[in-house]
């Protein structure tokens, strides 16, 4: 993981308001794709409908490599940090 990508992740936490649910389920399988690549993890329950929603999104990814899905988590947290607001923290 490239430092760029590390900061996104930081950003991404710091938005002024909640990212809608799709926005945080296409974060969450581009992160996993960046970090651990594909989705070879058993599909959740029937009732796991949270689990289930986070595995398709991450499975939907499936063949994109690591690099590219972290440049596409990058480019989405600036696309969020302008529609979301952001609050930048002094460190």
């Amino acid at each position: 993981m490239g430092a760029e990508f590390e900061k996104a992740a930081e950003d991404v936490k710091n938005l002024e308001s909640k990212p809608s649910d799709d926005e945080l389920l296409k974060l969450y399988g581009l992160f996993k794709q960046a970090t651990t690549g594909d989705n070879t993890t058993d599909k959740p329950g029937l009732f796991d409908f949270i689990g289930g929603y986070k595995w398709k999104a991450w499975k939907a990814l499936e063949g994109t490599t690591k690099e590219d899905a972290e440049k596409q988590y990058i480019a989405f947290v600036n696309e969020l940090k302008v529609k979301h607001g952001f609050q930048m923290y002094e460190g």
